[in-house]
């Protein structure tokens, strides 16, 4: 296995992770955003389609975290020097949400008391996503400089730009439309409507902050911007893209939810593998790229065989748990 190989593990990682675990962010921005006189009804919807598989879809990103100090262990380093406030931010963020949906759900405290805990987990959901764009956005930014492996730009270079405060907001965006999508599938009748006008809300949001995040990239990012317009791939995945989101968009007004979900799927797939080709073979923007990164041979050919060996244990778990507790009947 190459250090390209596992460059692209690691961006599958990072998909995966977006489709599932982003999701469950997005359902906690619905759930600080249920209105209405169906509010309640919207929030046990919510729950029941997280409460089963929200901490198991957090692998994708425990996964990602041990390949890439395993084999890039100097890009590890780096990047837990030069973004460490806004990935201890995240953890902590993570920790609040998955503590306060449980103490919301199953606590023994007063309904005033579970609904603390309930907007504790709500704005928890809300930052994370934020926090995970701008420690995305700080990666591709030119700004994090390193002088051979040590971090020489601080703590704070990167990720306080206006460029990593739009990626932030995009990606919430998208994990609140990944989130309205799919409640429009696991629901029915004035629900389902409820879920898909805020899918086309986030949809149009999502949208207009996509031309934002591009236009900051142009005055802060400049070597991301070059490989976003100049590459020969760029014009190809971005008319996908824009299709992906015409497709989206057209199936919730006509109703069609299942067709919602796999375009939205393929529609945010794409816009993480958009930045990860535009990454240019680097996993810090412009001074570490793949070469630099710390891989070892012997760690690189014995990567495959433990992969094997995790997945002949994981999947089959990850298929059974999804197919108990996602294909059984609401109530």
């Amino acid at each position: 296995m190459t250090p390209e190989h596992v460059f692209l593990l690691l961006g599958a990682a990072v998909v995966v992770y977006t489709l599932t675990g982003g999701a469950d962010f997005g359902g906690g921005v619905l759930d600080l955003l249920a209105s209405g006189p169906r509010r309640l009804a919207q929030r046990r919807a919510i729950a029941h389609a997280i409460a089963p598989i929200w901490e198991v879809n957090h692998i994708w990103m425990i996964f990602a975290v041990v390949v890439l100090f395993t084999c890039f262990p100097h890009a590890f380093a780096a990047v837990s020097v030069a973004l460490h406030i806004p990935l201890a931010l995240t953890l902590v963020f993570i920790v609040l949400r998955g503590a306060s949906f449980v103490f919301r759900a199953y606590g023994l405290q007063v309904s005033q008391t579970r609904a603390r805990w309930g907007q504790l987990f709500a704005w928890s959901s809300a930052l994370t996503p934020v926090f995970l764009g701008m420690t995305l956005a700080a990666l591709s930014s030119g700004r994090i400089r390193l002088d051979g492996e040590t971090v020489t730009s601080g703590f704070f270079a990167g990720w306080t730009t206006s460029f990593a405060v739009c990626v932030g907001l995009f990606a919430l965006s998208l994990f609140v439309l990944l989130a309205a999508v799919y409640m429009a599938v696991e629901t029915a009748g004035d629900l389902r409507d409820d879920f898909r006008r805020r899918a086309l809300a986030a949809e149009l949001i999502s949208g207009a902050l996509a031309a934002i995040v591009l236009w900051r990239a142009w005055a802060e990012a400049p070597a991301l911007f070059e490989n976003l317009l100049r590459a020969r791939w760029s014009l190809p995945a971005q008319a996908l893209t824009a299709a992906a989101a015409g497709v989206v968009i057209v199936a919730l007004l006509r109703g069609e939810v299942a067709l919602a979900r796999i375009a939205v799927m393929v529609q945010v797939a794409l816009v993480v593998l958009g930045w990860g080709l535009a990454m240019d073979g680097h996993l810090i923007l412009p001074d570490m790229p793949l070469a630099r990164a710390g891989a070892q041979p012997a760690v690189l050919a014995s990567l495959p065989w433990v992969l094997l060996g995790g997945s002949a244990l994981f999947v089959p778990a990850l298929v059974w748990l999804y197919r108990v507790f996602k294909l059984r009947p609401e109530g």
